[in-house]
């Protein structure tokens, strides 16, 4: 039976959560697909990932946050946003991590029943993987697993960048 994991927060791990999971089910011998909505750089975890077997979609139009996005720019990436969760959905799995799901969702920069149906009408025995800052109400009554992640402190508070091989 493939079950639902919802991890989401204002804290560091949700994306950490998902890779070692994703980690554990490709040493079990499990079929991983990862999409990463609204990522496109470089993160130390995707070509270990990819190494081991995992296939990753992942890319957005540019490097630039939603916010700061022309409207072009946004339909771009939404376009590949879309086009990452189709192929994910057309890829054999037994773990589809949907990264970021969240966020694509709330900004609609994914095809909002596509990801939806991809959630809620699952293969009965695919694990399924969300993760984000605020999720959806469809999201979080999906949820066979919810983990909220709270933020006491964070280095970012202190002027400290995002270190590669720690936040990314």
């Amino acid at each position: 039976m493939g079950l639902v994991h919802l991890y989401w927060g204002e804290g560091k791990g949700k994306t950490t959560a998902a890779m070692g999971l994703a980690l554990r089910a490709l040493g079990g011998g499990k079929r991983v697909v990862i999409v990463q909505f609204l990522k496109g750089a470089p993160s130390g975890e995707i070509p270990l990932l990819a190494g081991l077997g995992a296939t990753v979609y992942r890319g957005k139009a540019g490097q630039k946050f939603v916010f700061q996005m022309n409207e072009e720019e946004k339909a771009e990436t939404k376009k590949i946003q879309t086009a990452n969760l189709q192929a994910a959905l057309a890829t054999p799995c037994d773990l589809l991590v949907l990264d970021e799901a969240c966020a694509a969702w709330q900004l609609g920069m994914v095809d909002g029943p596509l990801l939806q149906a991809a959630v809620t009408q699952k293969p009965a025995e695919r694990e399924v993987v969300l993760t984000g800052r605020e999720p959806a109400g469809w999201m979080r009554a999906a949820a066979d697993y919810c983990t909220e992640m709270h933020c006491c402190a964070h280095p970012y508070a202190k002027g400290i960048p995002a270190r590669k091989g720690v936040e990314f």
